[in-house]
């Protein structure tokens, strides 16, 4: 019940991924958090890998990591992503390693702070905010989705082919607490645009029209990445220490992910060590139900209807859990 009344899926249950061996995945933001898990998890299916990222010591850290013993590809990309130059640039070099492209993971994300107590009046912010989490997934589809449907129309299993996006349920939900309306913003866009691209490319009116590629929007809970004080590819015994205990890991990510994916969903809302799948669902019909019933927006953390929200998103969760 929970399930198939919340995620819609992309295509059947049995459905070819691109978790196989052979493939090649390419992944920005991929030398650190849930980027480089999901890079791990292609490497540990055989899969040859191309990493983005513009930290260069983590790139050169997250390479050693995967080359190992391995005779499989693993090649690094230093670049900003909110630059279409730079993603231009690599092209070709991409494509003279890697003579085909499985999976593209957009996933590079910041957050910055405002330089003032009213963010509204610093629109330097938004840029920088949105440079990266929007312009930086566009500036990736519009380089390399080419270059992936070039790959699924030459492939002879339909479904072996996918695009992730990594969204927020910050781009859902909207919490206000944090002072950042840029991040949620950004988010919000990204879903939106993940959902207009799922529709286009299964569509077959679409000029965009490509049967054999899955869409998947990756919404992460609260997880320990570089955001959270995890800088690194994989985390230290320090930085663990340090970790808060309602947080996953990006592999515990990654791992969820894979089974999703396997179920061809398009949603893929992670739960986390303090908030589960239901509490999650309530949480985002109550959001919707502020357009639905007229309510103030962000009526959740309006004192006039403070209470009442959390009697009705535990109800709902409740309900939701049966």
């Amino acid at each position: 019940m929970l399930s198939s009344m919340y995620v819609a899926t992309t295509s059947s249950s049995n459905m070819t991924t691109f978790f196989r061996s052979g493939a090649t995945a390419l992944i920005s933001g991929g030398a650190s958090g849930v980027g480089f898990a999901m890079a791990q998890l292609c490497r540990n299916h055989g899969m040859h890998i191309a990493l983005i990222d513009y930290n260069t010591s983590n790139l050169q850290a997250a390479q050693k990591a995967l080359s190992g013993t391995s005779d499989l590809k693993t090649e690094t990309y230093q670049l900003d992503v909110g630059d279409l130059s730079a993603w231009k640039a690599i092209l070709p070099k991409v494509q003279s390693t890697f003579p085909s492209l499985d999976l593209l993971m957009l996933n590079a994300g910041t957050s910055v702070n405002p330089s003032t107590k009213q963010p509204y009046e610093d629109v330097e912010y938004f840029q920088k905010t949105l440079n990266t989490n929007m312009y930086g997934v566009i500036n990736g589809l519009a380089t390399f989705l080419p270059m992936l449907q070039d790959s699924a129309k030459s492939s002879k299993d339909r479904g072996s082919h996918s695009v992730i996006i990594t969204g927020s349920k910050q781009g859902i939900t909207n919490p206000p607490g944090a002072q950042n309306p840029a991040y949620n913003m950004s988010k919000s866009a990204i879903k939106t645009l993940a959902e207009h691209l799922a529709h286009d490319l299964r569509t077959e009116k679409s000029p965009s029209y490509s049967p054999g590629i899955s869409v998947h929007l990756l919404i992460p809970g609260w997880t320990y990445t570089g955001l959270s004080g995890n800088s690194g590819p994989t985390p230290s015994k320090e930085q663990l220490a340090k970790k808060n205990d309602g947080a996953w890991l990006p592999a515990q990510v990654a791992e969820y992910a894979e089974k999703k994916i396997g179920q061809g969903k398009f949603y893929i809302v992670c739960p986390d060590n303090d908030v589960d799948e239901a509490l999650d669902m309530a949480r985002m019909e109550y959001a919707i139900g502020d357009v639905v019933q007229g309510r103030s927006a962000l009526s959740r953390w309006d004192a006039k209807y403070e209470k009442k929200a959390a009697d009705e998103i535990k109800k709902r969760a409740d309900e939701l859990r049966k």
